[in-house]
C-alpha cells in the first residue's frame, strides 16, 4: 500500500490519508440512517400517532436494537410489541435489559403525544408476560386520547440532543452533588439514586472495568457485540441497528481493513487489545454515577425503569453532563454472577433490582446513533 494513500496507524488512532480516494471515504456520512433524527416530527408525520412515534423511535435502547414494532390497525390506538429477531440472548438472556428499552420508547411516546395535546394512556402487557421470555404478547396498548388538559413535559425540549455519552471523560472535571440532585428528581416511576463521592468512584470505576473484561473475555457474550458492528457509512445505512462506527477514522479503518468483525474477536489481535483499552478509557474515568432500582423484576417494573432512564438521559442533557449506560454487571448470565452480586450489595443493600447504572461526566458532544424510520416498524 502507497506511502500517499495512508499515513499511520498509532495507537488506534488513524492519521488521514492525503491520497484522494480516502479523502472521499472519510467524509462519508450515513446521512439516511440518520434522517429519523431530522424527519421526527415534521409536515410529513400529520397523524398524531405517527408524530408521536417519529419521536419514540429515537429513545435509547440496548445495543441500538430498536426492538420495537408497532401496530396502527385500530383507530387512535397503537400496539407496541417486540421483535424478537433483535434480542441478545447471550448478554441479556432474560430480555430485562431489551424490554427497558421499550420502556424507554413509551416514555418518549408519551411526551411526544403531551405535546401536540394528546393523553397516551398505556397499558403495559395487557395480556401477561413471561418473566424470563418475552414473546408475541403486545408489550403495551396505547390509547390516543385528545385532552387540552394534559401538560407538555419540559424534559422534551431535549429530544434532539439526547446522548448516551460513550467517549472518555474529562477527568479534571467533577459532577456537582446539585446537579446531581436536578437529574434525580427526574424519575417518576422509581428509586434513583447518585453519588459523586471519590471512594465510591474509585469502586465503582473498579467493578465497570471488571464487567467490561468478564463481558469481552467471555467469548459468546464478546462476539454477540462484534456481530453487531456496522462499520463504516454502507454497513450502518443497509442496517442501521446495532453498534455504528461511522466518522473518518473507522470509515478509513474499514476501507483498509484495519477494523474487522474476525480481528476483533481474536484475542491476540492488536484490534481486540485497542477494543479493550477504548472500552477502559470509558470505565477508568467515570466522574458520577447514577442507578435506577425497583422494588421487584416484573416486566412492569422493567418497563419503568425504561421511563425513568430515558427521563434521566434527557435531565443530564438539560445540565449538559454526559450519561453513558454501564450495565454489564447487571447482566444475568453465568459468568458475571458474582459482580451482579456485587453491584446489588453495593446500590441496593436493603433489597430490589438494580435495573440500569450509569457513569456521568463531561466530554466533548458526539452525533446520534443511526435509526430505522418508522415506516419500517409498523405491522398490520
Amino acid at each position: 500500500m502507497k506511502r500517499r494513500n495512508f499515513l499511520a496507524l498509532l495507537g488506534g488512532g488513524v492519521v488521514l490519508a492525503a491520497g484522494s480516494t480516502l479523502g472521499v471515504v472519510a467524509s462519508r456520512s450515513p446521512d439516511k440512517a440518520l434522517a429519523p433524527w431530522q424527519n421526527a416530527g415534521t409536515a410529513q408525520y400529520v397523524e398524531p400517532r405517527m408524530r408521536a412515534l417519529s419521536y419514540a423511535i429515537l429513545a435509547p435502547n440496548p445495543h441500538n436494537r430498536q426492538p420495537w414494532l408497532v401496530d396502527l390497525s385500530k383507530d387512535n390506538q397503537i400496539t407496541l410489541t417486540v421483535d424478537t429477531d433483535k434480542l441478545l440472548p447471550h448478554t441479556d438472556p432474560f430480555s430485562r435489559q431489551i424490554t427497558i428499552g421499550l420502556g424507554c420508547f413509551l416514555e418518549v411516546l408519551r411526551m411526544a403525544a403531551a405535546e401536540d395535546g394528546y393523553r397516551a394512556d398505556i397499558s403495559v402487557f395487557p395480556q401477561g408476560s413471561d418473566v424470563k421470555a418475552l414473546d408475541q404478547r403486545p408489550v403495551a396498548i396505547i390509547d390516543m386520547i385528545k385532552d387540552d388538559g394534559v401538560k407538555p413535559d419540559p424534559l422534551f425540549a431535549h429530544i434532539f440532543e439526547r446522548r448516551s455519552l460513550k467517549e472518555p471523560f474529562d477527568t479534571t472535571k467533577p459532577v456537582a452533588s446539585d446537579i446531581l440532585t436536578r437529574v434525580t428528581e427526574a424519575a417518576r416511576y422509581t428509586n434513583t439514586s447518585s453519588t459523586n463521592e471519590d471512594n465510591d468512584i474509585a469502586t465503582l470505576r473498579k467493578l465497570t472495568r471488571d464487567a467490561l473484561t468478564i463481558e469481552m473475555d467471555t467469548p459468546r457474550t464478546h462476539k454477540e457485540s462484534v456481530d453487531l458492528f456496522r462499520i463504516g457509512k454502507t454497513e450502518i445505512e443497509a442496517n442501521p441497528d446495532g453498534i455504528d462506527f461511522s466518522g473518518p477514522m473507522f470509515e478509513t479503518m474499514g476501507f483498509l481493513g484495519l477494523m474487522t468483525r474476525e480481528g476483533t474477536l481474536d484475542v491476540n489481535s492488536m484490534e481486540f487489545a485497542e477494543g479493550k483499552k477504548a472500552l477502559y478509557a470509558q470505565t477508568d474515568t467515570g466522574m458520577a454515577y447514577l442507578w435506577v432500582v425497583t422494588n421487584g423484576n416484573t416486566r412492569e417494573d422493567q418497563i419503568n425503569a425504561g421511563r425513568d432512564w430515558v427521563r434521566l438521559n434527557l435531565a443530564t442533557t438539560r445540565e449538559n453532563v454526559g450519561l453513558h449506560p454501564m450495565s454489564q454487571a447487571l447482566q444475568e448470565y453465568a459468568e458475571m454472577k458474582e459482580l451482579y452480586e456485587q453491584i446489588h450489595e453495593e446500590l441496593a443493600p436493603d433489597g430490589g433490582t438494580v435495573q440500569m447504572f450509569g457513569r456521568l461526566g463531561y466530554a466533548e458532544r458526539v452525533g446520534p446513533s443511526p435509526r430505522w424510520p418508522i415506516e419500517a416498524k409498523i405491522i398490520s
